[in-house]
């Protein structure tokens, strides 16, 4: 057996193929699947069955979905309440949670507790169900109110409801003793204290100030500029009472210490229940993220095959026909079958060739990710490797030309491909001089065409195309479009209008062609309804002929 290579693809061919836009634009929503999806391995040539048992729970949730909406929106409801309390869970084992803590502890199970009772209802399949935890949560809210909140409660200690009862008590007999001297000190001097027994004075009232100054039942206890404010000067009584207060509150904070470690204990016993729950409602949220992905965007599940092919029927990459459907427009879906070999797609500038190559890309990337893709129906062969080369800005940024750029990322992709790669190339060697360029492209394609590779390629070279072994697809462009329609929406457009009224009238679907077809003239056709010279426009296709 094969070792299975560490990486399917780099960042940039996860990005240009769409990857990183389905991912991002899923609605994942717990810490849980979020930390899951970051971490998520494709399936490699081999691992056909466990992709396909993959993909069948991504239909069987997509069936779920569908017959219990309700239900599910209660479930991602409950999903964005959620917060990763994992460290919390693991620090109980060695140190006494805070209140704070635990509170969280216990909104996580009564999250959980709802999750098992959702999928008790529309038949989750037990993998993705949370272990039971109600014996921990009847630990942790023993009046069983199920309420989100939490308190040392009484319950959880004989001790420390005796003292909270005695240090109640105590309270009591202060501020009764308290009241008793501020109805005795307001009948002799009129003072009228507030329920705080204290009493703020004007620096101006002197005589006021005075008079409280030499009564010893007052003291100061805070000054401004403006004001001094005093307050019922303690007895030996209130003496008393405090310190006996003082005991019995540190009595209170360490048997709070006491129930605090008992159920930091608790939860630790259920430690890895409760984490593997956290992993299960990670996986649910995954999988029901795919499934409502699939079904909003009309994706279907891929038939994985052992055969390396990759064949699908009207395909649509699903960035471009946000694009398109936002500027009001209709994607145009495109149908190819890639065997084991070299293919190129050619046509005119315009025609979707690029968006064609990021669309096989896309499929077989998600279909290897375990992702439904969007299409009408999809074949897939798992591929050990897959890379693009494309027009590279960050390359350019560094001092690279266009071609220099190219010249790098192809040999990342020579170093690196092995048995069943799959090798997207956009517009080869389209920097440099015609005749190098179409040189190296023949040269490339002759090397690919040696390679055990599924290799895709866009050119403008038509004359790659000629060797019998390399499959031809051409973009069918404009050669069945309403040339008069098209000739007087033109007449009256501006010149931003024109290219998106030519864009209509573009099929971008492809035909595969043999070496006897007729050269196609979108190119020129284009030139002409954009008001190039016709002396020019014929000259061009005298050299064509």
């Amino acid at each position: 057996m094969s070792v299975q290579p560490k990486r399917l693809a780099n960042k940039k061919t996860r990005n240009e193929t769409g990857l990183d836009y389905v991912v991002n634009s899923m609605n994942v929503q717990t810490p849980f699947g979020s930390r899951l999806i970051k971490d998520q391995k494709p399936f490699f040539p081999g691992q056909e069955e466990e992709l396909r048992a993959e993909l069948a729970r991504v239909q069987r949730m997509s069936e779920i979905a569908g017959a219990n909406e309700r239900e599910i929106s209660v479930l991602q409801e409950t999903f964005m309440m959620m917060k990763d309390n994992s460290f919390t869970i693991e620090r109980s084992a060695t140190a006494a949670l805070s209140v704070v803590e635990i509170f969280e502890v216990k909104s996580l199970l009564l999250l959980i507790d709802k999750v098992r009772k959702t999928a008790d209802r529309v038949l989750l399949p037990e993998e993705y169900v949370p272990g039971d935890i109600t014996e921990l949560l009847d630990v942790l809210d023993p009046g069983k109110d199920r309420l989100n909140t939490f308190y040392i409660y009484d319950s959880f200690s004989e001790a420390l409801a005796r003292l909270r009862t005695e240090k109640k008590e105590l309270e009591r007999e202060s501020r009764k003793e308290k009241k008793k001297r501020k109805s005795e000190l307001r009948a002799e001097t009129g003072l009228n204290l507030t329920p705080k027994f204290d009493i703020t004075i004007s620096k101006s009232d002197t005589e006021r100030i005075k008079m409280i100054e030499e009564t010893s039942a007052l003291v100061k206890s805070e000054e401004d500029y403006m004001s001094v404010t005093y307050v019922l000067a303690p007895t030996e009584a209130d003496n008393q009472i405090q310190q006996r207060m003082d005991q019995v509150t540190a009595d209170i904070e360490e048997e709070e210490l006491k129930v605090r470690e008992d159920l930091s204990r608790e939860i630790h016993k259920w430690a890895d229940v409760l984490l593997d729950g956290c992993e299960r409602i990670g996986r649910l949220d995954i999988t029901l993220a795919k499934a409502l992905y699939a079904r909003k965007y009309r994706c279907v599940m891929p038939e994985i095959t052992k055969e390396h092919i990759i064949e699908f029927t009207d395909g649509r990459h699903l960035q471009v026909e946000e694009i398109v459907k936002k500027k009001g427009g209709e994607y145009c879906p495109v149908s190819i079958s890639l065997n084991q070999g070299v293919t190129c797609i050619t046509g005119a500038n315009m025609g979707g060739k690029t968006v064609s190559l990021k669309l096989v890309g896309m499929i077989a990337i998600l279909a290897q990710y375990g992702y439904f893709v969007p299409a009408a129906a999809a074949r897939i062969g798992l591929s050990n490797f897959m890379q693009i080369l494309i027009g590279d800005s960050q390359s350019i940024e560094r001092g690279l030309s266009s071609f220099g750029s190219e010249m790098e990322e192809l040999k990342e992709i020579m170093d690196n491909s092995r048995d069943r790669s799959l090798l997207l190339i956009d517009e080869i060697a389209s920097g440099t001089n015609p005749a190098e360029g179409l040189a190296l492209t023949k040269s490339i394609t002759d090397y690919l065409k040696q390679q055990p590779f599924i290799s895709l390629i866009t050119t403008h070279f038509e004359t790659v195309t000629e060797d019998p072994d390399v499959v031809n697809m051409q973009v069918t462009g404009l050669a069945n479009a309403d040339f008069d329609r098209l000739d007087k929406e033109l007449r009256y457009a501006n010149r931003r209008e024109r290219i998106g009224i030519i864009q209509k009238y573009m099929d971008y679907r492809l035909t595969r062609v043999d070496n006897n077809r007729e050269i196609p003239k979108d190119a020129l056709n284009i030139a002409k309804m954009l008001g190039i010279d016709a002396t020019i426009i014929e000259k061009a296709k005298q050299y064509l002929n």
